[in-house]
């Protein structure tokens, strides 16, 4: 059995300059954990294969293509592959939000 706490997780350098800690990486999937504090904003970017959005805490933005809703806990949001994505947290509370990728992605993920 493997187990992991993303309180115990590195860091993971990131280009949005938030707190991003890889909790899973095999060919299968990718699975990254999130912490937006308060006003921070992932940039705009594609990912070239198909994302999850799980929130584990607060109540961030999530934005796929044109559309955009603020999601409380528990809710599993989707992104298909190549449209455009990103997180924002406007609420006064941090954000913590698991992120799927499956297959692990090949490509570099594209900022736009």
């Amino acid at each position: 059995m493997i187990s992991r706490n993303y309180k115990t997780e590195p860091l993971k350098e990131n280009p949005h300059n938030v707190e991003v800690r890889q909790m899973y990486n095999d060919a299968s999937a990718q699975i990254m954990h999130i912490t937006l504090k308060s006003g921070e904003t992932l940039k705009p970017h594609k990912t070239p294969v198909d994302v999850t959005f799980y929130v584990l805490e607060g109540t961030p933005t999530v934005h796929v293509g044109e559309e955009s809703a603020v999601f409380e806990r528990d809710n599993l949001i989707e992104s298909p592959a190549d449209i455009v994505h990103y997180l924002s947290n406007e609420s006064n509370s941090q954000a913590r939000i698991l992120v799927t990728k499956a297959p692990r992605p090949a490509k570099q993920t594209k900022l736009l």
